[in-house]
């Protein structure tokens, strides 16, 4: 049996992943969170297999905590379960450290594989978002940029979509202002834009808010 540790701050989502898998001789949810603090803590005294994250989980930025648990819980594996847009986010995540990355907008017989695929051992991708990222080069629809970016510089882009200040980014993501400044240029570089407006259309086009 699958030892589930759910992290939604969704209370709907909650019960209903705790009511679908707890049907199921195949998964045990053993605790069911809604912050990244009830997470690290629940971690602290549950030894799950899996863990169930969704990107925006309140307190810190989900590819943060992400980090986070792979350096201070390398054993325990972690599937995205999120609304966020896939062929934006996976490649982040994965790089930063998941196993898979599922769309809520998938069936629960595509998580529940996603979830055994993950427990093995294995990666868990869409077919559709492998082909995307193998053959969308040709094209010159705005999504394909985020490819040229770094986890790091997708995180700082989301934030400064989302309308923080370089302070508040930096402080969220444990990094000083001159360096969110860095980032920022770079991304300007990379989407090939000059100011601030026209990277967040960008943004925008990345579906990052």
């Amino acid at each position: 049996m699958i030892k589930v540790l759910v992290a939604d701050n969704h209370p709907v989502v909650r019960e209903g992943l705790n009511a679908a898998l707890g049907s199921s001789d195949d998964f045990n949810v053993i605790a069911s969170v809604s912050t990244t603090s009830e997470l690290f803590d629940a971690l602290s005294k549950e030894k799950p297999d899996l863990v169930l994250l969704e990107m925006d989980i309140p307190e810190v930025n989900g590819i943060t905590a992400l980090r986070k648990m792979k350096k201070d819980y390398s054993d325990v594996k972690v599937l995205i379960f999120s609304a966020q847009a896939e062929d934006v986010y996976a490649l982040s995540t994965l790089r930063a450290g998941a196993s898979g990355y599922v769309s809520k907008t998938a069936t629960m017989d595509t998580l529940k594989n996603a979830i055994k695929k993950v427990a093995e051992g294995g990666m868990f991708i869409t077919n559709e978002l492998a082909q995307r990222l193998a053959f969308d080069e040709s094209t010159n629809k705005p999504r394909r940029f985020f490819r040229k970016l770094s986890t790091r510089e997708v995180e700082v882009l989301k934030l400064l979509a989302s309308g923080k200040r370089n302070k508040h980014v930096a402080e969220e993501l444990g990094l000083n202002e001159k360096t969110v400044s860095t980032y920022k240029a770079r991304l300007m570089r990379k989407l090939n834009v000059d100011n601030m407006v026209d990277m967040l259309q960008q943004a925008k086009a990345l579906e990052l808010y």
